[in-house]
């Protein structure tokens, strides 16, 4: 099994994606343990002292004016996970917990969290051992970090609360941590602060977007090229020339894309024979300019989600002259923001395919296509509701693409009274990216149809291959009406595993 070494310095986007979807082991180098141990004499020594000290020896938020005696600090770090795990609403996925408690260790191994040595080696062992905490949907406002969901992931680790174990059924956590031999942990003073107070969630889910997303604009080039070779359209606006004048790297790159799957297609320019037209519609001639902006805003999202996993996010931090400052790095405006650019820009790939989609089924603007791809238009309806599915989708996108990040909500007594809404902005920017999956699929069973029914003419070898491995796929091909969500929901599956891609790279090779 792949394991994953924490360090000092951060994480990279690979690992989190082997921890969380990988069930990758995680083990703590000896840096981050020797960091781990003098981040803690530097937090012992001033717990010792009459000073009070944020997090140490005082209470949180609008209530750190306390001062807590040395006698109540060991259940005033209990009592903030076990008041924070406040969540609610349904249980967030697998794969997001394991991101969320993967990252919040990254920071702790960092040694700015002073945290002791074996609270980390048991974080470490949960994900290990596949304990994953139940975490609830709503709880975050994405200032001072994710505090919900990783208070109910730190309450586990004290042996409370509910998680699931690697066979997928919900127990106690004391139950599942007895099972597997792990000690539940007697937090001391800051070490409950510093497991719940960061950036973490928000950030394991931006990650997860990317890698979703950067599959997905390839394969809209992909679709993208099938329905323009379905629509007759000309491949002449994909010329490198006339992209090297407008030098966006994404635009150079989808339209490159699209180049590589027409190559020898005998569909492509005819848009002068029955129908003669001088240009193609926006929705064709101008995909790699729409797709190329999403591609730019992927590019600045990676920048950002670089920057986050080598940070060390909380509050307060153990500075290495052995101050312990108050800060705000906790707040999640940054991850907020591209969460937000990238639900726009995902609403805008999935409208643009939705446009090819319609022009393929409307005989008016499809250039010789039955309506609607009907094998009997009348008598049979075709794709005409699977258009109607592939609408809803889009509409649902445009709802989903309203910024979270421009609202604000004041929390704790004004104290935390400008927040990030990153949580948020992540939990619907996963909706997003599903219906996006599903939009393309929509567009790629429509166009390979179309593509057969162009009979006569020979598409592109690679658009062949798409059409091969579909069909093998469960896509099936054109016919009478017959029941429409199988073939739909195998469509999908092609598009979101992966299997398109992987069919058109045998003729292209990769593509960019």
């Amino acid at each position: 099994m792949h394991t994953v070494v924490v360090g000092t310095s951060g994480v990279t986007a690979s690992d989190v994606l082997a921890v969380a979807r990988g069930s990758a082991r995680v083990e703590l180098s000896e840096e981050a343990l020797a960091a781990l141990a003098a981040a803690r004499e530097i937090v012992d020594a001033l717990a010792a002292k009459p000073d009070p000290v944020y997090g140490v020896s005082t209470g949180f938020g609008a209530l750190a004016t306390r001062h807590i005696s040395p006698g109540l600090r060991a259940q005033l770090q209990r009592n903030i996970v076990r008041s924070h795990a406040a969540g609610m609403g349904p249980r967030v996925e697998r794969e997001v917990v394991r991101a969320l408690m993967f990252l919040r260790l990254k920071t702790v191994c960092s040694g700015h969290t002073g945290v002791r040595p074996e609270v980390a080696q048991t974080m470490a062992g949960l994900l290990n051992a596949g304990i994953t905490p139940v975490v609830h949907e709503y709880g975050s406002l994405g200032c001072s970090g994710d505090l919900a969901p990783l208070s109910h992931c730190a309450l586990a680790l004290m042996g409370e609360g509910d998680a699931e174990g690697p066979d997928g059924t919900v127990r106690p956590a004391a139950e599942l941590l007895a099972a597997h031999g792990i000690q539940p942990v007697e937090l001391r003073e800051k070490e409950g602060l510093a497991l719940l107070n960061g950036t973490d969630g928000m950030l394991g889910m931006l990650v997860m977007a990317l890698a979703d997303l950067d599959r997905l604009y390839r394969s809209a080039d992909v679709t993208a090229a099938l329905s323009l070779e379905a629509l007759l359209g000309t491949d002449k606006v994909l010329a490198p020339e006339l992209h090297a004048i407008r030098p966006h790297p994404g635009q150079a790159a989808s339209a490159a894309n699209m180049l590589a799957v027409l190559k020898g297609s005998g569909l492509t320019g005819h848009h002068q024979d029955d129908a003669p037209r001088v240009q193609d519609a926006y929705s064709v001639r101008c995909a790699p300019q729409v797709a190329g902006a999403g591609r730019d805003t992927l590019a600045h999202a990676r920048l950002v989600a670089e920057r986050e996993l080598a940070s060390a996010v909380d509050n307060p931090v153990v500075l290495p002259d052995g101050r312990v400052e108050s800060n705000g790095n906790f707040h999640g405006a940054p991850v907020a923001y591209v969460l937000d650019f990238l639900a726009i820009a995902a609403a805008d790939l999935g409208s643009i395919a939705e446009r090819r989609t319609d022009r393929l089924l409307d005989k008016n603007r499809s250039h010789g296509l039955p309506p609607f791809l009907a094998d009997d238009a009348g008598v049979d309806s075709g794709l005409m509701i699977a258009q109607y599915t592939q609408a809803a989708l889009v509409s649902e996108l445009k709802r989903l693409a309203v910024p979270a990040s421009a609202d604000s909500i004041p929390s704790s007594a004004m104290q935390e009274d400008h927040v990030s809404m990153g949580w948020s902005a992540a939990r619907k920017l996963r909706t997003a990216v599903d219906n996006l999956t599903r939009v393309l699929a929509v567009e790629l069973y429509a166009a390979t149809r179309a593509i057969e029914l162009r009979e006569g003419l020979t598409p592109a070898p690679a658009t062949q291959a798409v059409i091969d491995a579909a069909r093998e796929a469960g896509v099936r091909g054109p016919g009478p009406d017959r029941y429409l969500a199988p073939d739909l929901a195998a469509a999908d599956a092609f598009v979101r595993d992966g299997r398109l891609l992987a069919a058109v790279e045998t003729v292209t090779g990769p593509l960019r």
